[in-house]
């Protein structure tokens, strides 16, 4: 007679399966025909996404002309809108004067315009000393808000350089006096310690103006209060700016 011929079918089925899962068949196929030989398509690259990607800042030209720029300077779109250090300060004087004075950020004891408490005093003075007053210069500042911290922040300081490039172009004074070093970095790519003693020329962008202005940086007033021994240093630059003629 031949083998015993009751199958289980149940251990048949469960061996066939376990025998398929050692050949590697993991999953069924179904009845739609396909072409087993054909080349697999590729599954599409995956996005690359990278999170909090800050987006690229949006750089808009600056006012072309000083009425447009005076108007943006103090409105929403200024880089020191968000700032809370107060009102925005606007420059003070008339755009048409021969000495345009630039500093670089308002006093904390300033109420409604640029270096009115202490350092204005002493700056009145310095100002007299020189035969002009306010009345005669235009006064400005490289940022119009008082930062918290008092200094002008690293991240910042080159966008309001280039704003302050754009507006001595836009006023094209005569002289300018420069007081700071953060003005001085603005203006002259240099601390007041080094572009001090010497006349300097600032030129104007072709686009606007192609003059050339002279330059003459120095001393905060905030600074000479703390230093008195700096004031001959800061007399012989105001000299130099009345007089035109470098050391």
């Amino acid at each position: 007679m031949g083998a015993d011929q009751n199958i289980v079918w149940q251990d048949a089925v469960a061996s066939a399966l376990e025998w398929w899962r050692d050949a590697g068949i993991d999953s069924l196929a179904d009845e739609t025909p396909r072409d087993w030989f054909a080349t697999p398509t590729p599954p599409p690259a995956p996005k690359r996404v990278v999170a909090n990607q800050p987006a690229a800042p949006i750089v808009v030209p600056l006012p072309a002309t000083l009425d447009a720029f005076l108007a943006w300077r103090t409105g929403p779109d200024a880089p020191e809108a968000g700032w809370n250090g107060g009102t925005p300060l606007a420059a003070q004087g008339s755009p048409a004067a021969e000495l345009m004075v630039l500093v670089d950020t308002p006093e904390r004891d300033d109420g409604a315009r640029l270096l009115d408490g202490a350092a204005g005093r002493l700056f009145d003075r310095m100002l007299a000393a020189v035969g002009h007053a306010r009345e005669t210069v235009y006064l400005a500042s490289l940022c119009t808000v008082r930062p918290l911290a008092g200094r002008i922040a690293p991240e910042v300081e080159e966008r309001l350089g280039e704003i302050a490039r754009h507006y001595v172009a836009l006023v094209a004074p005569k002289r300018l006096l420069i007081l700071g070093n953060a003005a001085s970095r603005a203006l002259l790519a240099m601390d007041v310690t080094h572009a001090r003693g010497s006349l300097r020329r600032v030129n104007q962008l072709p686009a606007i103006h192609e003059h050339t202005t002279e330059a003459v940086a120095s001393f905060h007033p905030r600074l000479l209060l703390e230093r008195p021994a700096q004031k001959a240093e800061a007399w012989r630059d105001l000299q130099m700016l009345i007089g035109g003629t470098g050391s």
